[in-house]
């Protein structure tokens, strides 16, 4: 007899410490619970679930659990079934869920643990209970079995977090990676903050943010947002300051358009991108600071969007739509281990500013709403974009500068720009977009280790007459898509114009664009290539990229008008105007062997202790 069972019908030791009565066993295995599909219903193989998904980060240690870690299988959920119940349904309820399905030992209550679904208080009872029970029954063997998990569950409570998961505490102590750690720590809590998902919190993050800022110049500050759902409307950061959220941290953008004010348009644009004249304020807002960070363990900023998608559609709003966040004027700014739904419009724009570090976002809207651009760098001088996971009705990284007559003025462009292990979803846009804003100019771009999956476009240069500015000096490589519309696509004639002052002659130079070491499948188009009539797009470079066709392939998969440049080792073969050189030539589409100053930017480990 193996160690846990009892002959005769008993029960295992495990049943009596979770608590669970004799049960038939069922006539039938239990039915497989099936798994949760990755978001917006992409469809996947039922036979081969997917792995479950972790937003990628620099310290793999956050925002995972161990479970997770150990099982690399996705979530699901043990239910009680015909003529009997599982043990864990007794103690944690039936739908408890737990990552992975191995179910024994030390392996599973670690995960059990790990989840952080049963409090203390609820552990200490079955186990009191069981012992209660099995001593008044004379069950020795079972008495000894159940003093044995005790013993690990005494072991691993010190080491493993337990808490309820719908009254999870306020943490005193924590640790994150940051580029700044602060000397002063304080909670939404402490300044009336209230985590119901009703209660409007926007004063709550304005004192408290206010009173933080006494600190810029004696370490910094940080504010920490516990579990719950934080209501707000916009509210502004400071300078040497982090936000934290917990990785059960909901702020949720208010939908009244009261909670938002409105600011004037960016000086580079001369309106609003909705609208003639302002903009609402972007949920989280922060101008002219220095060192700033909007972090956590994976919490999550709620746009709460369809409303602001409906009312554009139909022509309601007055002014352009808010951002979930946007820095302007700023230097040193990291944003990063977060997750970004519904936006009501761009998620993540960071403008006239530099040193910026953006990484272990996962950004998701629905593919059909409008203008959701995932990550949109503007007017910005090194600049960071790195592992994130983007779902999106628009470009996934949209690359901008300015709009016509207006950027031209401003003349602040988007420079040393890197770009890598990005995975983008957008059926109707570009993974990587160049414009169609860039009349401040766009230089130096370095885009690697791209993913792109069932999206419109792989990397597009958006210009037209009257933009002026220039796109040169882009790099990309080692770019992996599947699915697509086009694999490249270049164009001159997005015509949108902020107003009818542009200047016709003011004509776009586009020159030195690199692509090399790329693999794609099932595209409907190999590439869409058109330069401007008397002002070509040239020094394209195109090599060691192979393009495989879907069954409905356009007859002529490249079209080319208005360019100039070369290929080289590129299935199928390109246009005329992209004349094979030969597989000696490969080398020819260069990526920069030195680094910029952005990646050289490390983070440390900081700590978060409560002390106001």
């Amino acid at each position: 007899m193996s160690r846990g069972e009892r002959s005769g019908g008993g029960q295992s030791s495990l049943n009596y410490l979770f608590g669970s009565e004799e049960k038939p066993k069922p006539s039938s295995p239990p039915k497989t619970v099936s798994y949760s599909l990755p978001p917006y219903g992409i469809e996947m193989d039922k036979d081969n679930p997917p792995i479950a998904h972790l937003p990628p980060s620099s310290d793999p240690s956050q925002g995972q659990h161990l479970g997770s870690v150990l099982t690399n299988r996705p979530s699901t959920k043990v239910k009680s079934v015909p003529g009997g119940h599982s043990s864990l349904g007794y103690l944690f309820g039936d739908n408890f869920e737990f990552h992975g399905l191995q179910s024994s030992g030390l392996f599973f209550l670690l995960q059990v643990l790990n989840q952080g679904r049963v409090s203390c208080e609820r552990l200490v009872s079955a186990i009191r209970n069981a012992v209660t029970r099995l001593a008044m029954q004379g069950e020795i063997w079972q008495f000894m079995d159940v003093l044995f998990w005790l013993c690990v569950l005494l072991v691993a409570l010190p080491n493993v977090a337990v808490v309820e998961s719908r009254k999870a505490p306020v943490l005193d102590y924590f640790e994150y990676c940051a580029m700044s750690c602060r000397a002063y720590s304080a909670s939404v809590e402490e300044f009336g903050g209230v985590g119901d998902g009703t209660t409007l919190n926007t004063r709550a993050f304005q004192e408290a943010i206010y009173h933080l800022s006494q600190y810029a110049s004696s370490g910094g500050s940080q504010l920490y947002v516990p579990p719950g759902r934080w209501l707000t409307g916009s509210f502004n950061l400071t300078s040497h300051f982090t936000l934290f959220l917990h990785k059960d941290a909901v702020i949720l953008a208010s939908q009244d358009e009261n909670d938002w004010p409105v600011i004037d348009p960016l000086p580079s644009y001369g309106r609003g991108r909705d609208t003639q004249g302002g903009r609402f304020s972007s949920l989280i807002f922060g101008t002219n600071l220095t060192d700033v960070i909007v972090t956590g363990n994976n919490g999550t900023l709620d746009g709460q969007g369809d409303l602001w998608w409906q009312k554009f559609h139909k022509g309601e709003l007055n002014y352009t739509r808010p951002y979930l966040i946007e820095i302007m004027y700023s230097d040193n700014v990291q944003i990063s281990n977060l997750t970004l739904v519904n936006s009501p419009s761009w998620n993540v724009h960071p403008v006239y500013s530099s040193n910026v570090v953006v990484q272990g976002l996962t950004i998701l809207a629905p593919v059909t709403s409008s203008n959701t651009d995932g990550i949109n760098p503007d007017s910005c001088t090194n600049t960071r974009i790195e592992d994130c996971y983007i779902v999106s009705g628009d470009d996934c990284v949209a690359v901008k500068s300015g709009w016509d007559e207006y950027g031209i003025a401003y003349g602040m462009p988007t420079k040393q720009l890197v770009i890598r292990r990005l995975t983008c979803i957008s059926p109707f846009s570009a993974v990587i977009a160049l414009g169609s804003e860039m009349s401040g100019g766009i230089q130096d771009v370095r885009a690697e280790d791209i993913v792109a999956i069932n999206s419109e476009s792989g990397v597009r240069i958006k210009t037209a007459v009257g933009r002026g500015g220039y796109v040169k000096d882009i790099y990309v490589r080692r770019m992996t898509m599947k699915t697509m519309k086009w694999a490249f696509w270049m164009t001159g004639n997005y015509g949108s114009h902020a107003d009818d002052k542009y200047d016709p002659n003011a004509l776009p130079v586009i020159q030195n664009i690199n692509y090399r070491d790329m693999v794609a499948e099932n595209v409907t188009m190999a590439a869409r290539l058109e330069g401007i009539s008397g002002d070509p797009f040239t020094g394209i470079c195109i090599s060691n990229v192979t393009i495989q066709l879907a069954k409905k392939a356009k007859k002529v998969p490249w079209t080319c008008t208005d360019v100039d440049g070369i290929s080289s080792d590129v299935t199928p073969a390109p246009c005329n105007l992209l004349p094979d050189h030969g597989e000696e030539k490969i080398g020819t589409c260069t990526f920069p062997e030195e680094s910029l100053p952005i990646e050289d930017v490390r983070v440390q480990t900081c700590t978060y202790s409560r002390n106001l």
